[in-house]
């Protein structure tokens, strides 16, 4: 099969397509025909190799070759002990452990995954599984007449998350690059501010703050919240989650790294929305798998609408 390997971390020029084995799924997985894999920004990290946490379980050389978690495609075949799908299944999730989705085939725990909705596309379904798990857990509590803020609200995660908090009935805020402002808008957000310009931790109070992208202080965050506020960040740079972890315990204010919970239980709720027209997905591009570096490079410089999805038999 035809897959995007790269052996060690580094820029997108160390990716490479090659013609590898098809793996065999082992007891309790699912070898999938990959239709759709979105990028992650989980990806691009892991890539570099930085953070420093994107190197866990490969500390010198990546642990798994063929990045790519977020995957919807057809179940080709199933390990022992696979009871809930078998091979034509059309299913989705996040198959984060093992990765692999930047190929024609990839292997999947069959409990990672959950049988995708008709009325998603193959595209529209591999957006959801961490970006929209990350949303709904990270806005979760907005009320009515809230305050709240989403930094790195312009990517896939902050797609979702500025529509759910709109939803809630919050006056959402959102952050991102100059290149994003319309884009913030018009998928719901009441005020969008350049990070290059405007210091979002001037501005408020916030009851809410999900910073998918945190390189600041806690106590710059605390400045930023209003009395009884929440910050959460999901993603950052190693030094700030730190400070998050132990710092922000004891600056008065509820600041915490989220800890994501991940699986269908989680993720179907968000597909189940998406269904219902209550949500929409938004496809930034979609790329082939030659394309594969060019796609990451988007992502990873800021510069993507949404989400972008990798085709494999494109």
């Amino acid at each position: 099969m035809r897959a995007v390997v790269h052996d060690r971390y580094g820029p997108p020029d160390l990716l490479r397509v090659e013609e590898i084995p098809t793996p065999a799924p082992a007891a309790g997985q699912v070898l999938i025909r990959v239709a759709a894999t979105s990028v992650n920004l989980s990806d691009w990290e892991t890539l570099l190799g930085t953070p420093f946490y994107s190197r866990i379980g490969g500390l010198r050389t990546p642990a798994r070759p063929v990045l790519g978690s977020d995957i919807a495609g057809r179940v080709e075949a199933v390990g022992p002990g696979v009871t809930r799908f078998q091979p034509g299944d059309e299913v989705y999730g996040d198959n984060l452990a093992l990765k692999g989705g930047f190929a024609e085939y990839a292997v999947a725990p069959e409990q990672a995954l959950a049988a995708k909705p008709a009325a998603l596309g193959f595209a529209a379904a591999s957006t959801i599984p961490q970006a929209g798990v990350i949303a709904m857990q990270g806005v979760a509590g907005a009320r009515p007449g809230q305050r709240v803020l989403i930094n790195g609200a312009g990517g896939g995660s902050g797609a979702f998350a500025i529509q759910l908090a709109k939803h809630a009935g919050a006056e959402v805020t959102g952050v991102d690059n100059a290149g994003k402002l319309d884009f913030m808008r018009s998928v719901g957000a009441d005020h969008v501010l350049d990070y290059r310009r405007d210091d979002f931790t001037r501005t408020g109070p916030y009851d809410l703050i999900l910073d998918l992208v945190a390189h600041r202080s806690v106590f710059a965050y605390r400045r930023a919240l209003a009395r009884g506020g929440r910050y959460r960040c999901v993603g950052g740079s190693t030094r700030t989650l730190l400070r998050v972890l132990t710092a922000g315990p004891f600056t008065g204010r509820r600041i915490r790294v989220l800890a994501v919970r991940s699986g269908p239980e989680h993720f179907t709720p968000v597909a189940d929305r998406c269904v219902a027209g209550d949500l929409a997905v938004h496809v930034d591009r979609t790329f082939t798998l030659d394309q594969v570096p060019e796609a990451l490079t988007r992502v990873g410089e800021g510069k993507a609408l949404g989400k972008i999805v990798i085709l494999p038999a494109t």
